[in-house]
């Protein structure tokens, strides 16, 4: 999860460890990066990773749980060179990540990832969030198995601050029922 507060202490209190990455792509990776490079040194092996996090949608209902297994960002334009938005120049990553299916019983959406707190309609996406693309390209480069789920706390509108903070305990539920689930 990206904030503690997206935990609503559920999982402190059920004793699940999780590793808190910070809002935003460069926290996420950075931090996520870093937990596994501390887990091959002393376990050997990368573990699967499992991102739990609070997302806006333009398109699906506030209070849908959501998987993610494709991902691209949102805020990569470098469009006036020729490439596509959302392409890294000269990256050996695509421009979508893909994993495969790892809950077949949750609806699964592309997710855009983008260091702003998306309040406009300027693309055409059903999940927005601010750590999701950072983290999946980490596993992919790492190549390990990357499981995300969404809980969509708002409209990505001009209410969307109050209605996350508003979400977060509902979202938290879900992540902890999720997580026992699997």
């Amino acid at each position: 999860m990206a904030l503690e507060i997206e935990s609503q202490g559920l999982f402190e209190r059920a004793g699940i460890p999780v590793l808190f990455t910070g809002v935003g792509k460069i926290n996420a990776a950075h931090t996520l990066s870093r937990k596994l490079t501390e887990h091959r040194l002393a376990h050997g092996a990368i573990p699967a990773v499992v991102n739990f996090g609070t997302a806006g949608s333009h398109t699906l209902p506030t209070g849908s749980l959501v998987a993610c297994r494709s991902f691209v960002q949102r805020d990569m334009d470098v469009t006036a060179l020729g490439f596509g938005l959302g392409t890294t120049p000269f990256d050996s990553v695509p421009a979508l990540i893909e994993f495969p299916i790892t809950l077949p019983a949750l609806t699964h959406y592309v997710c855009s990832s983008a260091d702003s707190f998306e309040t406009r309609r300027e693309l055409a996406c059903d999940v927005l969030d601010m750590e999701a693309y950072a983290l999946a390209k980490v596993c992919w480069l790492e190549q390990t198995q990357f499981t995300c789920v969404k809980y969509i706390t708002d409209g990505a509108d001009h209410t969307a601050a109050d209605d996350w903070q508003a979400n977060l305990p509902q979202a938290a539920a879900e992540f902890l029922r999720i997580c026992r689930a699997l």
